[in-house]
């Protein structure tokens, strides 16, 4: 039997406001253990919450992004549950009636596009942390998350695959950083996912039972985790066993589920409206205010990169990765004026050094303006394409600008055609053989020549006019040539 895996996706991000969602407490990652508290975040009685202005434009801003109806009368609902980390006994959420609803995300895979809906977002306050010492019987709980702003993005089960949720995940955070409203870390855990996975017969409409995946800190264990628990699932029912609807932990390192709890349903968390807070009302003066404030988003983006700057799909695809590479680039073209040189550098010898270090674009140690200086330098013919990436090697580990470099290595390309001509003919006489071979038909001797060029100039001689002289010198005729 042919199985179709249905997969929805629940995404908590932390939203990059200074104070939490119904208090003035900092919201600073690293801080020492319950140190950014107060009487609000402990739940302490008496105390009322003060909704914070600016999570709900944040709220907003994700909302007209993807394309989502806005509320213009939304509601905090108390979410009840017991936990150590939860000091209130409930989480402030939303959910009768969230604040956006029906948008959408379009992503690409393997070259097709395929809209994935989005069922709500809606605003909620984090719970703080339990910290486990393996050497200790007990637990300790740090409360400085506790009142940390979300917003949750709950997807339609409209993936099929775990590479399509892969795909989405990585389209709605760069809708975030786009919108610098979430810093999308998923280590630090201001970016979340939970996975609902069910499988049934193909071409069939009822869905089958759904389990839950959680502990998915990275795109990858996303996917991996989503794979193992759609083979899981077929090899029960292949069995003939049942699925049962249950929450499940991934574990990385022996790449598996196992069994957390039993699933919950909404009655079990007892929904009722926030007595301490007004309905929230939305007018569309303040949406259409947060609609013209939106950066250009990654899509527009990557549409305008293609067409203004004549760039291959592909390399628009990378560039609008992130908002930062993004205006890195367009950093460069301001001092460069060719889009697909920058394009084949960045994308090149700068994120392959970025990546080799573990850093971000906004840790490059080579600006915009410094790599643009590097190329034209290869333009104006002082240097070669080859000597340029030891003098970006150099640019990335100084922090010297290209020119100093090189004057002070001496890297000046060697272009006067009679310099290299000598070279060239020492070159040859040196190597009869190789010469005897080629004019015998053995082109391929050709490219030792230029090789041995190149070393006797040390990488200096303008390969073109290398090319050039060896052709002239081995006699060359215009039909090989």
């Amino acid at each position: 039997m042919e199985f179709e895996p249905v997969i929805g996706l629940e995404v908590h991000a932390q939203l990059k406001t200074r104070s939490k969602i119904f208090c003035g407490c900092s919201t600073q990652f690293g801080a020492a253990p319950n140190t950014h508290v107060c009487p609000i975040c402990l739940g302490m009685p008496g105390v009322l919450p003060v909704l914070n202005r600016k999570v709900v434009e944040y709220a907003l801003r994700m909302a007209i992004a993807t394309h989502c109806r806005i509320s213009p009368e939304s509601r905090f609902a108390r979410k009840n549950y017991f936990y150590p980390d939860l000091p209130k006994g409930y989480q402030i959420s939303q959910y009768e009636l969230p604040i956006a609803l029906g948008g959408y995300i379009d992503i690409e895979l393997s070259g097709h596009n395929k809209r994935i809906g989005i069922t709500r977002i809606h605003m909620e306050e984090d719970a703080g942390k339990l910290l486990h010492d393996p050497d200790q019987s007990f637990s300790r709980v740090d409360l400085n998350r506790t009142g940390v702003p979300l917003i949750e993005i709950v997807s339609e089960p409209d993936i099929r695959s775990p590479e399509e949720a892969g795909a989405y995940l990585r389209k709605l955070r760069s809708f975030l950083r786009y919108l610098d409203i979430c810093d999308g870390n998923m280590e630090e855990g201001s970016f979340r996912c939970d996975a609902n996975v069910s499988i049934r017969p193909a071409g069939t409409a009822p869905l089958g039972t759904r389990t839950e995946l959680k502990n998915l800190n990275s795109f990858k264990h996303v996917e991996k985790a989503i794979a193992y628990e759609i083979n899981r699932q077929k090899d029960v029912v292949m069995d003939g066993g049942k699925i049962f609807q249950e929450t499940l932990l991934w574990n990385p390192d022996k790449a598996q589920t196992t069994s957390m709890r039993s699933k919950e349903e909404a009655h079990d968390y007892r929904y009722f409206p926030d007595p301490d807070l007004l309905p929230l009302t939305v007018d569309d003066d303040w949406v259409q205010q947060i609609t013209k404030s939106l950066p250009e988003l990654p899509d527009a983006k990557r549409e305008r990169f293609s067409t203004e700057y004549g760039l291959p799909v592909y390399d628009a695809e990378v560039l609008t990765t992130s908002r930062e590479l993004a205006d890195y680039f367009e950093s460069c073209i301001e001092n460069y004026s060719n889009p697909k040189q920058v394009s084949n550098w960045i994308m090149g010898s700068l994120l392959a050094l970025l990546n080799a270090e573990g850093k971000d674009i906004q840790q490059s140690p080579v600006s915009p303006q410094a790599l643009a200086a590097l190329l034209k330098l290869i333009d104006a013919d002082v240097i070669s394409g080859k000597i340029a990436k030891t003098v970006f090697d150099e640019m990335a580990s100084t922090g010297k600008p290209p020119e100093t470099i090189v004057q002070e290595k001496g890297l000046v390309q060697v272009t006067d055609s009679s310099e290299i001509e000598q070279i060239v003919q020492k070159v040859l006489a040196k190597n009869p053989k190789e010469v005897s071979d080629y004019q015998n038909g053995k082109e391929k001797v050709f490219g030792f020549f230029v090789g041995q060029v190149m070393r006797e100039t040390k990488g200096k001689a303008n390969p073109q006019r290398v090319n050039e002289i060896l052709k002239i010198q081995l006699g060359v005729s215009s039909d090989r040539q």
